[in-house]
């Protein structure tokens, strides 16, 4: 029986690259696999798909095969070898990428294990902490001291996690074993961890006791920071290299202080701006007046002038939060509240009688409204 072609063993087209044959590859190899597929003819399809997958994948057998054909890999061929399919030698081909992707590591005979990378140097891990702060540390900016769980090298093994380091008898240092398997696809080398060392490629005669053979401890460590002032809730600070400890002499991670602020009993924050509700009188506001406000930065005169209504606002630039990260100054406003009185005097309901008797209604604003509500009877 003929062999198929090879390119349309993989639906593709003779100028594929070979992106678009190992896509091909990826795809078939998961429909046929015959521990995946049920169809009766999988194993043959499979088989197939791999000798051609192993041919197109090789620049130089693919250039072989498009001068020769199949016969490049037959006896006498120009390819030569024994064994596989057909002739040709699948001994040494490498799988492993491919099943990883594909099922993740299918079977274990595939797939090539790799060293844990113990012995490489590691970057400590990032470390998150929340604070809280009152408005006024958040505002102004404050030193802190904090305590925070970090993991450090060990200081009494200096990381290594034993003593008496020596060679591992097993991998012979590598960190890896390899061994050859052979299944109905041909032979294939297998990488293994070293279950010995863990894939360091070496051993201890004597554990270290302080951190277990772990090469690093956890610590409850004391830090001094700096708030800078204008921090708001959400806001997170940046300590670099003040995380968790490298591994073999990896840099430290990073800590990172996330603030939450409290919320002032009169002061309101927008952004770097800080709006404050000032209580006036009746008269206060229809008379006007020089009242003292509260800032941030303590009290200031402010006039109020005659005729203001309820929700004026006052600005005082400059006053308002002054944010170290931006660089921006925010400012202060005081917002007028008209408190009307619930409770008056027998002399202060006279006074009020009298002045109601007053024409206080020849405001235009009160003119245009009584209008309105008199054209609007039914």
């Amino acid at each position: 029986m003929d062999k198929k072609d090879y390119y349309e063993v993989l639906g593709v087209s003779k100028s594929a690259s070979q992106d678009e044959i190992k896509s091909a590859f990826r795809k078939l190899a998961k429909k046929y696999h015959p521990d995946v597929s049920k169809e009766p003819d999988a194993e043959a399809k499979f088989k197939e798909i791999q000798e051609a997958y192993a041919v197109l994948s090789d620049e130089d057998k693919r250039r072989q095969y498009d001068q020769f054909g199949h016969a490049a890999f037959t006896n006498g061929g120009g390819a030569g070898g024994a064994g596989g399919f057909g002739g040709f030698d699948f001994s040494g081909f490498d799988y492993g990428d491919i099943f990883d992707n594909i099922f993740g590591g299918f079977g274990g005979g595939f797939s090539q294990g790799r060293s844990n990378g113990r012995n490489r140097a590691q970057r400590g891990s990032d470390v998150l902490m929340r604070m809280k702060l009152s408005f006024e540390e958040a505002v102004f900016g404050c030193k802190k001291a904090i305590h925070v769980d970090v993991t450090e090298e060990c200081s009494e093994c200096s990381g290594k996690g034993g003593f008496g380091e020596q060679t591992c008898d097993k991998c012979h240092g590598s960190g890896s074993i390899t061994s050859e398997q052979h299944t109905i696809l041909g032979s294939f080398l297998s990488k293994t961890t070293c279950p010995k060392c863990g894939g360091i490629g070496k051993t201890y005669e004597r554990i270290c006791s302080s951190c277990h053979g772990n090469g690093s401890v956890k610590i409850n460590k004391e830090i001094d920071i700096k708030v800078p002032a204008g921090v708001d809730t959400g806001t997170r600070l940046k300590l670099s290299g003040k995380g968790s400890g490298g591994v073999n002499g990896g840099a430290n991670g990073d800590l990172y202080i996330e603030f939450s602020v409290s919320e002032h009993e009169y002061f309101v924050r927008d952004e770097n701006d800080i709006y404050v509700e000032v209580p006036i009188t009746i008269t206060e506001a229809v008379l006007g007046c020089k009242k003292e406000v509260p800032t941030l930065f303590g009290n200031v005169m402010l006039t109020i002038p005659a005729g203001s209504e309820s929700g004026e606002k006052h600005r005082i630039k400059g006053k308002g939060i002054n944010n170290e990260a931006t660089r921006k100054k925010g400012d202060m406003y005081i917002v007028l509240k008209i408190v009307t009185p619930k409770k008056l005097t027998r002399e202060q309901k006279q006074l009020l009688d009298e002045l109601s008797k007053t024409n206080l209604d020849d405001d235009n604003d009160i003119k245009s409204f009584t209008k309105f509500v008199r054209s609007n009877e039914k």
